[in-house]
């Protein structure tokens, strides 16, 4: 017997909520009876604890400040590692020449975590704001021009023969072929990407930033505000989930033509 997909949907949403209330449960659970195993859960501050201090934020503009400044950053610095890191990804595929001058370079840069740089950009760049865009932007790059490589890589060679035997040039054959083709692939780095990105301007705010979820964060360590530090470990964790949501959905939409895409949805 066949499931309806409606039931389906929904039977998956409150196993989802299900587990999300069970986990804020157990720790509600664990931090108000001052468990103390192998874990100190006696130190950590409690759900309510938490809500209440989340809800004392929410009310003040530099909540939001810190939360827009985030957002200018991830989407800047993301933004430009989609172009330049698709294109790049695209170059060092199809063209030998780009391949040899720039992937030796993109080789011996990609292993070093992005984080590690922020001496770098301190002393690179004029402004604290240009440097944490810049991590961001180099967070995001490498996921992104790798995906895309290997993407392009794995196009079946038909497809650009039928269309060079149609009389199609190489524009026909980027347009045509690589970029529809290479799509999943590319989103698929898009989504990883973002993730990274993530980690990595929080972790530069929190090292060289003035203003920014992650500068707030450590800020409330610094004062023993743990409430203060859950709220922000949270609103990282609510602005990374609604990033990533958002690369995927426009992921689906732009590769709906394709076969699995459409035999996956149903």
């Amino acid at each position: 017997m066949r499931r309806k997909p409606g039931r389906s949907v929904w039977r998956s949403r409150v196993i989802r909520l299900a587990s999300v209330a069970a986990a804020i449960a157990l720790w509600q659970v664990l931090t108000a009876n001052d468990v103390r195993l192998w874990l100190r859960f006696d130190t950590l501050p409690t759900v309510t604890d938490v809500l209440s201090a989340f809800g004392d934020q929410l009310g003040t503009d530099l909540y939001w400040m810190d939360l827009g400044q985030s957002l200018i950053r991830i989407l800047t610095g993301f933004g430009l590692a989609a172009f330049i890191g698709i294109a790049a990804g695209i170059g060092l595929a199809r063209s030998n020449l780009f391949a040899d001058t720039f992937g030796p370079l993109a080789e011996l840069a990609r292993p070093i975590p992005a984080i590690a740089v922020v001496p770098v950009a301190i002393l690179l760049f004029p402004t604290d704001e240009a440097g944490i865009v810049f991590i961001t932007f180099l967070a995001a790059f490498f996921p992104i021009l790798v995906s895309t490589r290997h993407a392009v890589h794995a196009l079946p060679t038909l497809w650009e023969d039928s269309v060079r035997t149609l009389g199609g040039n190489r524009w026909d054959v980027l347009f045509r072929v690589v970029l529809p083709g290479s799509l999943p692939g590319v989103f698929g780095g898009l989504s990883v990407g973002m993730g990274v990105a993530w980690i990595c301007v929080i972790s530069a705010e929190m090292i060289s930033g003035r203003l920014g979820v992650g500068y707030r964060t450590w800020q409330a360590y610094t004062i023993v505000d743990y409430p203060g530090v859950f709220v922000g470990i949270i609103t990282i964790g609510i602005l990374g989930f609604l990033t990533s949501t958002a690369v995927e959905v426009v992921g689906r939409r732009v590769t709906r033509w394709l076969p699995r895409v459409q035999e996956s949805a149903r």
